[in-house]
């Protein structure tokens, strides 16, 4: 060794240094941050106003009652449609948790970026935060929902107790996007807009002002490709209407039915994986 190197020893070698990743911190940090984080945003999104928590339910009822007199007394559409009222706002509720939850996630991670500049910790709770508060939200929801429905005339049934077969797909779908959505609107702000447009249409293109069996048989296949459309057809059977047919039997079986389940599970695995590659360079990018 030179004494040049004895005086100035050789500097190591560069490597790149990865951020934070999406669930850096372990399993029950992140447990604690997404709930803690959820409900803070739950309580505070009705702190101070005069009726409180009502206003989760005001809204999809206020929604449910214009499409209802639209649809039901004006165009005379839901005549023929056993319990079309309560289906409306059964579809209605469960839909709105899907588009509220992903729209309030697409900005997210932008609107905490002071936290995410300045602190360690699970990057991905941002968006599954704003699912989970919506999930809140759209719990209180279907607890008046039942209620209008007893209320209506419906009778309870066993088959009331799978509904959470349907809300455990659809809020694993709304993280899916959700996580998608944050964390390409990070580098992409078009996100934003491009969204509003896709969750309108997706609206219209969803059986929700509709049952499935109002649209012609050549599009039902290509209607119930879409995730949502398939959920909202097993809840109407299991909670609102038995005599109707059931996703599986709707779509034509089990090799349709392979369709929306790719969809569902390429959404699922591809939000993981787009933020989990995204998360470490999250705040370079802000």
């Amino acid at each position: 060794m030179s004494a040049t190197e004895a005086t100035f020893p050789l500097s190591p070698e560069a490597r790149e240094i990865r951020g934070p990743s999406a669930f850096g911190g372990g399993l029950r940090r992140f447990l604690y941050l997404t709930w803690m984080i959820g409900l803070t945003e739950y309580r505070l999104t009705y702190f101070g106003s005069a009726l409180g928590y009502l206003w989760s339910l005001m809204r999809p009822l206020m929604l449910f009652g214009v499409l209802y007199v639209v649809f039901s007394q004006v165009l005379k559409f839901g005549e023929d449609v056993r319990n079309y009222p309560v289906l409306l706002l059964l579809n209605i509720v469960l839909f709105s948790f899907f588009a509220d939850a992903a729209t309030r996630s697409v900005t997210a991670v932008v609107e905490n970026e002071q936290i995410v500049r300045k602190m360690h910790f699970p990057r991905i709770v941002i968006p599954l935060s704003c699912v989970l508060t919506a999930t809140f939200t759209m719990l209180v929801n279907l607890v008046a929902v039942f209620v209008f429905l007893v209320a209506y005339g419906v009778d309870p049934r066993w088959t009331w107790l799978l509904l959470p077969l349907i809300l455990i797909p659809l809020i694993l779908l709304t993280a899916g996007a959700a996580m998608i959505l944050s964390s390409l609107y990070v580098r992409f702000r078009d996100v934003s807009p491009i969204w509003a447009v896709l969750s309108t249409a997706l609206f219209y293109a969803t059986p929700v002002l509709y049952p499935i069996d109002k649209v012609p048989e050549d599009f039902q296949r290509v209607a119930l490709a879409n995730p949502i459309a398939d959920l909202l057809q097993q809840v109407r059977r299991w909670v609102v209407d038995p005599s109707t047919q059931g996703a599986f039997d709707v779509i034509g079986g089990l090799p349709w039915l392979l369709i929306p389940t790719g969809v569902f599970l390429g959404i699922c695995i591809l939000g993981f994986v787009v933020f989990e590659r995204q998360a470490p360079q999250i705040a370079e990018q802000l």
